[in-house]
């Protein structure tokens, strides 16, 4: 447009009808240069916001927990109380389901590890808070609840006595005529291992040169390509073929080699996702590798189950082969399962807070009386399905109502491993429990 024809345009149209335009177009600058100076969430970011998701995988992997041992009792897989009757058809649900429940608990663990880590302010503190929440729910479950688990195993053996005559004189007995030699864990193994695996990392992060960060080497090298599905799958199977023929499998903090060489570093990765990004996006990338390859572990895990059922070893060979593939279904579902946490759990919910508080107290209570009211409600004789449905009812009706009790007595809050309410809710131990 030539100079007269602006100053025509300029009679014809006011500079109070050109002003709104021009102040878009600054306004519209403004904005532009305000995103470019903003930056990404940075992992420090990270490690300081909740993931909903895994607080919802976390309950419903204790949801199955329970269901997985009630159903133990009506197996033909050796467990603390049978039923007189047991059923074949529960071998393929639940050898399915052993290979990555514990793995994957302690992964959540490793997670929920990272945020208390960093809201803790450093190693000291961080071994502090861990030794209430965990040693003090531990040493009174010790104390007050599994007596009566190891009196019932005790009854059954043939011990004439009650059970505050048995609390009394035979439960501290290192070599007992009946029932386990004292201390006997139990399902409170998994404090103890989460404890121990818990102070092996403050000790690792209170080293000269050592921080949280330097497990992002790890994380950033895992990221790339396939890594994140074969690499850990690799280590973890390497780990275990150099000692399962030469340790035995045998729970104990100092005899259970072949359960720490899997679990710690699960765990550990746990504590790096919980500070790094770049492992998101790329267990996105890993869902159809880590899918395939839990469908073709699983089906040997089950093959292996079905063909060596009861008390038949396998050969060497059959039992490496079984071994591997549990971990690599273990892995393949902890790739999955955070996934599907990621992707479509991430919400939170009105329930949510107590549900997740109410994960370690339930845990706490719920194999005890599993195991009293198993040996209450058996000799009934009733209809498995009744008798299966009666135990998970009562289960977690003590559960809860142990849980419900506790957390409203200021003493007991701790004792059932919550926090102080005047300390508030943070982010609560993650508990679990195996094959007992």
């Amino acid at each position: 447009m030539s100079r007269q024809g602006r100053r025509d345009m300029g009679r014809i149209y006011p500079r109070s009808m050109t002003a709104p335009r021009q102040r878009s177009r600054q306004r519209f600058g403004q904005s532009m240069r305000l995103l470019i100076r903003i930056k990404p969430m940075t992992d420090t970011a990270l490690t300081r916001s909740r993931h909903y998701g895994l607080d919802w995988l976390r309950i419903g992997a204790f949801g199955l927990l329970i269901v997985y041992h009630v159903a133990m009792v009506f197996s033909t897989w050796d467990w603390v109380i049978k039923s007189p009757t047991t059923y074949p058809q529960l071998i393929v649900p639940l050898a399915l389901l052993t290979p990555w429940r514990l793995p994957l608990l302690f992964a959540v663990s490793g997670y929920a590890s990272r945020k208390l880590f960093d809201k803790s302010g450093g190693p000291r503190a961080f071994v502090a808070s861990r030794n209430r929440r965990l040693l003090i729910p531990w040493a009174f479950a010790m104390v007050a609840l599994i007596p009566v688990e190891t009196w019932v195993r005790a009854k059954i053996a043939g011990y004439p006595g009650g059970l505050i005559h048995y609390w009394l004189r035979d439960y501290w007995q290192v070599t007992p005529t009946y029932g386990p030699p004292f201390p006997s864990w139990e399902h409170l193994w998994f404090v103890v291992y989460l404890w121990a695996y818990t102070m092996a990392l403050a000790g690792l992060l209170a080293m000269r040169g050592w921080s949280p960060e330097r497990t992002t080497v790890a994380a950033d090298w895992l990221a790339k390509g396939t890594r994140l599905i074969w690499a850990p799958i690799a280590v973890l199977a390497l780990a275990k073929l150099a000692v399962m023929f030469v340790i035995p499998e045998k729970q104990g903090l100092f005899t259970d080699w072949n359960a720490h060489l899997l679990y710690f570093p699960i765990f550990l990765f746990g504590f790096a996702l919980g500070g790094r990004s770049t492992l998101w996006p790329a267990i996105a990338r890993a869902q159809p590798s880590a899918i395939g390859l839990a469908v073709a572990s699983g089906l040997v895990v089950t093959l292996v189950e079905l063909a060596y059922a009861g008390h038949h070893m396998p050969p060497h060979g059959v039992m490496a082969l079984d071994r591997i593939s549990r971990i690599a279904m273990a892995w393949s579902m902890i790739v999955i399962l955070f996934q599907l946490a990621d992707r479509h759990l991430n919400r939170d919910h009105r329930w949510r807070a107590m549900l997740a508080e109410a994960v370690f107290p339930l845990y706490i209570a719920h194999h005890p009386a599993i195991i009293l009211l198993a040996w209450l409600t058996l000799p009934w004789g009733l209809d498995p399905l009744a008798e299966f449905a009666l135990l998970l009812a009562g289960t977690f009706g003590f559960a809860t109502a142990f849980y419900l009790i506790g957390r409203e007595v200021a003493w007991l809050r701790p004792l059932i491993g919550l926090a102080p309410r005047s300390v508030g809710r943070s982010v609560p131990a993650t508990p679990a429990q195996g094959r007992a």
